[in-house]
């Protein structure tokens, strides 16, 4: 099902940009303005089993997509300074931002430096418990323990399973199987038993990914004094919101940003879900984060930003730079609207 949703998705974006349509969709779908969403950017690896590639880019797609916005004059501005034009209202320049989201370390080493070539500013969104190293990646780890075994031997749904890992295909399939499952679970200590199990099994060692792949407070302190760099939160252990109690995911909201204060002597004022999905935020979260001060929070709903957007700056949809569709007909695809709209059947505002 999700190697047809791939193909289904590059085929669309291809027939928008054969032909033509995302031109005249533009006027009508593009927005004000768009918040770009990445995570890793690092070079290709060479891996056949990469079932989290989805969340990275390499630093060449991260310049093609800088310059065809400094092509077609979009104004790539700061999350403090895309607030200040929704709410008052100047539109006279479309705008682009660009988030990372968790907070890796290849942030720092690969994109940072395709940044500055543009002058670019960017948000990185921290998860509290990445910084100090005791966060769990339970998506990496999992990746990982596919990639070693042949088989895997699982309950589900209290039926015991093998599942077959021994080609790049079959780990595909399998890892797929897997991930739905662990976000199905209820609660985030359920998701941690099962994974921490699977890794006990395989020989991974999860607590080492953590500082493997994120920055650390001190890494963050150097980086948040470069003037195009800002720092938002991201929850304090990356759980998925919507399935906490209102008082856990508002102190999963409200700590995140006192501790990435506390350590970085710098405001907070804007915040990513994590997943993002309408399965992680949806209402309750969206008026949490606002009563937690924050001036914008964002999901992983596809959309662009419009003028009604000032009317849900909790709510804020992104536009992900997707590492299956790093091709530079994309780009225009992508900043026109005509994919989003698409995808939302038309509505330009998804913050139901």
């Amino acid at each position: 099902m999700r190697r047809f949703r791939k193909t289904f998705i590059r085929a669309g974006l291809e027939a928008l940009y054969l032909s033509g349509a995302h031109v005249w969709l533009r006027p009508m779908f593009s927005g004000v303005g768009a918040i770009y969403t990445l995570h890793h950017v690092r070079p290709p690896r060479g891996a056949d089993f990469q079932p989290n590639c989805h969340l990275e880019v390499t630093p060449d797609f991260l310049r093609e997509m800088l310059a065809h916005l400094r092509d077609n004059d979009i104004e790539i501005i700061t999350l403090d300074e895309m607030h200040h034009r929704l709410v008052e209202r100047n539109f006279a320049r479309r705008f682009a931002c660009f988030t990372f989201d968790d907070g890796y370390r290849d942030n720092r080493d690969f994109a940072l430096p395709v940044m500055r070539e543009f002058g670019a500013p960017f948000t990185i969104y921290v998860t509290s418990d990445f910084a100090s190293g005791r966060g769990r990646l339970w998506w990496v780890a999992l990746e990982r323990v596919v990639a070693k075994a042949e088989m895997i031997e699982v309950q589900i749904g209290g039926l015991a399973l093998r599942l077959d890992a021994s080609s790049p295909a079959a780990k595909c399939v399998t890892f797929q199987r897997l991930h739905d499952w662990l976000r199905s679970l209820p609660g985030e200590h359920d998701v941690q038993r099962e994974i921490s199990a699977l890794c006990a099994r395989h020989e991974i060692d999860e607590t080492s990914i953590c500082p493997e792949l994120c920055m650390s407070w001190d890494e963050l302190r150097a980086l948040a004094a470069e003037p195009l760099v800002s720092i938002g939160a991201h929850s304090i252990s990356h759980c998925n919101l919507a399935k906490q109690t209102e008082e856990t995911a508002r102190v999963e909201i409200a700590d995140s940003r006192a501790r990435i204060e506390a350590e970085l002597q710098r405001p907070v004022l804007h915040m990513a879900y994590p997943y993002g999905d309408r399965a992680a935020a949806g209402q309750r979260e969206f008026v949490l984060a606002a009563a937690c001060g924050f001036k914008t929070a964002v999901t992983t709903r596809p959309g662009m930003i419009f003028a009604e957007s000032a009317e849900h700056l909790t709510a804020l949809s992104r536009v992900s730079l997707n590492g299956h569709y790093q091709d530079a007909r994309v780009l225009p695809v992508l900043t026109s609207g005509a994919a989003t709209a698409m995808w939302n059947g038309f509505r330009r505002i998804d913050a139901a």
